[in-house]
């Protein structure tokens, strides 16, 4: 129950080099949104920039409502920028062509766009390689030119190694190289079952882990370190198309709650052809969390089943055999907190702890972030020390840098939201405001000029006005939003719009995440959306809150969250209340209209999880747990039973296609309801999976 995100659809994708200029501004808000996915096409995105800190890579369509990415380079001297790769140019006009291994990785990643979606350099920044229409690609940054490698099918995740000489890329089941001179092309491992996959996360990695690879380069460039990931364990289900019945379904192997997950080992995979196990106690940590090889042996974070503690390995590259480096245990449960493990240049090894109420930032144990700082995510290990993003303002995010002396220096101005990067002194700011439309990204190097990296993204043709509360007992954020035209005495019905699931934040000080809620204040109604407990950026006894309590905790917090809205804000209309979401969202509002009728009067539920056993195995157990140990957990948090108490108008709404949360939630909930004698609705959209980003 990841949230809402990029999409990719099925089949080919267009391929178009030509600039778009389509005006959103002449558009009904829904279209413009649609046509632009979210005014995000035509902005910069997926930056690197190289150790010296003087190149930065990027992609970016060329325009609002282009699709298709390209690869762009910027000089962060002098801020000119070059177009180094076109996939209009490459391809043609022909449709580019996805295989069903990548349509799968962007639909678990959110990936929306067409063309260039990826790439990877090697470890100076002078090759690049990307996959498009599943072929291989290399860009050589130097001369400026871009050629097709070799490769032995379609190709995913193509990687070069740290020192250029090969690209690494997963095909067919398999692990392969390509010389980046052309010269040769190579397996390293060859899939040897017909479950079985080298190179390629497996589901629940890229789903819920947030680790979309699967092998990592050693520095020297000599070995691979590869997962290979055999599926046969794991349950089938078949997803049919019931718009076309001669389509036969697709068998998906997907690991429900309590079942079997993919069985994944690790291996050195030496250039020279030696293949080297790695072995630790998988029983005891069968999920592979994360993997990095920075130094002279790779790291490994591992965790248990019930995902309550955790390993930190270090592999030795010639035996196979590894070495705890540090542990960590949690009564609850343990987050994967992404860009972690790493070490610093000296060896020290970078992890979180949870303590005094906050996640803090740890240098071989040694905890050197304060307690008034939440740090979500590590951005980049080096001499410079730790790049860490986190957060002291729920609503905001910022970029500070830890030096290797355990210094804490704040990058970024309060006030905004920003990501970013630091390298060779160059620093890299993506920044979102409440103040304005999209994304504002500069580069600036140490003591140097700052640039501004062109954006081609459209302007949303409404803007936002939300009002931002911290309400009720639990000190929930809360955004409100009234139509532009409200005309103050004038009680309106009021549109709850949360997600409100663990581990993600809508309430943040970021101007277009609040241009959807606008639109629907500006239909008559006022707008609340509400972060409850669990939704992260305010410590893990926060998001710890809804440990076995999905429900009941995510629910009371919707309801304190109104009730705190009305008692600080004139005109809301209490007798008229509705709720609406998805994924998550839509468990919520489905939740609320059966649990709390008095509350809430009508609910558009979409993709809904309403059986929690029909979920997958580390999202689901992680805050229930196994369900052959918590049956009475799982049916109180379920909805299924509770078809009987319906008694509010209640939309159903799921994509046919959705390999993530099923049809077969919404279809056995509309059964049960109809068991009950319960008159409600159900939209199908065929063709769909979890993202519904047709602009139809």
């Amino acid at each position: 129950m990841r949230p809402l995100g990029p999409h990719v659809g099925k089949g080919t994708l267009p391929v178009r080099s030509a600039p778009v200029t389509h005006t959103a501004g002449t558009e009904s808000f829904p279209r413009a949104n649609a046509r632009t996915q979210g005014f995000t096409r035509g902005a910069p995105r997926s930056f690197q920039l190289d150790p010296s800190g003087d190149r930065l890579l990027f992609l970016r369509s060329r325009g609002g409502t282009d699709p298709v990415n390209c690869l762009w380079s910027l000089d962060t001297g002098n801020g000119a920028e070059a177009l180094v790769a076109d996939p209009g140019e490459l391809l043609g006009e022909g449709p580019e062509e996805l295989s069903a291994v990548e349509r799968a990785r962007r639909e678990r990643s959110r990936e929306a766009s067409a063309g260039i979606v990826a790439f990877a350099t090697d470890r100076d920044g002078t090759v690049a390689a990307f996959g498009l229409s599943g072929r291989l690609w290399l860009a050589d940054l130097a001369a400026g030119a871009v050629r097709e490698l070799p490769a032995a099918g379609a190709v995913i995740d193509p990687r070069p190694d740290p020192t250029g000489r090969w690209v690494g890329y997963a095909a067919d089941g398999g692990l392969h190289l390509s010389a980046t001179d052309g010269s040769a092309t190579r397996p390293v491992a060859e899939s040897d079952g017909d479950d079985v996959t080298w190179g390629v996360a497996e589901f629940v990695a890229a789903e819920e882990m947030g680790r979309f690879r699967g092998f990592w380069w050693a520095p020297d460039g000599s070995a691979l370190l590869a997962a290979r990931v055999d599926e046969s364990p794991v349950q089938r289900w078949h997803i049919a198309d019931p718009a076309n019945p001669a389509a036969p379904p697709t068998e998906i192997a997907y690991p429900v709650a309590g079942s079997a997950d993919a069985e994944v080992t690790l291996h050195v995979l030496g250039l020279d052809g030696s293949r080297i196990g790695v072995t630790w106690d998988r029983s005891a940590f069968p999920y592979v969390v994360s993997a990095s090889w920075t130094g002279p042996a790779p790291l490994l974070s591992v965790m248990s089943r019930d995902q309550r503690r955790s390993q930190t390995l270090e592999v030795d590259p010639a035996q196979g055999t590894t070495s705890v480096r540090s542990e960590a245990i949690d009564e609850v449960w343990l987050d994967v907190v992404e860009g972690i493990p790493a070490l610093l240049p000296d060896g020290r090894l970078v992890t979180t702890v949870d303590r005094d109420g906050a996640r803090r930032l740890a240098i071989d144990g040694t905890v050197v972030t304060p307690p008034d700082l939440q740090v979500t995510r590590v951005v980049s290990v080096d001499e410079a020390g730790v790049v860490v993003v986190g957060t002291d303002d729920p609503t905001e995010s910022h970029l500070w840098l830890v030096t290797g002396g355990g210094s804490v220096d704040r990058l970024t101005e309060p006030g905004a939201f920003h990501t970013g990067l630091l390298s060779g002194g160059t620093l890299l700011l993506a920044t979102r405001r409440l103040s304005q439309a999209g994304t504002a990204v500069t580069v600036r190097r140490k003591d140097g000029p700052e640039h501004l990296v062109p954006t081609y993204a459209e302007k949303p043709p409404i803007s936002a006005d939300v009002r931002l509360l911290s309400v009720g007992e639990h000190d929930l954020r809360v955004g409100v939003l009234f139509p532009r035209d409200h005309v103050a005495g004038t009680a309106l019905p009021v549109l709850m719009d949360p997600y409100g699931g663990p581990h993600h934040q809508e309430v943040v000080k970021v101007h277009d995440m609040w241009l959807e809620p606008q639109w629907w204040a500006d239909q008559g109604f006022a707008v609340v959306v509400a972060d409850g407990r669990g939704t992260g950026s305010r410590g893990p006894e926060w998001d710890r809150a809804v440990r076995d309590e999905l429900a009941s905790v995510t629910l009371a917090d919707q309801v304190e969250a109104l009730e705190g809205v009305a008692d600080r804000v004139a005109d809301l209309d209490l007798s008229r209340v509705a709720i609406r979401g998805w994924s998550f969202g839509g468990y919520l509002a489905a939740l609320a209209v059966l649990r709390r009728p008095d509350v809430f009067h009508a609910a558009i539920a979409g993709a809904p999880v309403t059986d929690l056993r029909l979920y997958d195995t580390f999202y689901t157990e992680r805050y229930l747990g196994h369900p052959d140990e918590a049956a009475e957990i799982y049916e109180r948090n379920s909805l299924i039973a509770d078809a009987p108490r319906l008694s509010r108008p209640l939309l159903l709404i799921h994509g046919l296609a959705d390999d993530n949360v099923v049809v077969a939630h919404t279809l056995r909930f509309s059964a049960a309801l109809l068991a009950a004698g319960k008159p409600h609705d159900v939209l199908p959209l065929s063709g769909v999976t979890h993202m519904t980003p047709q602009e139809v």
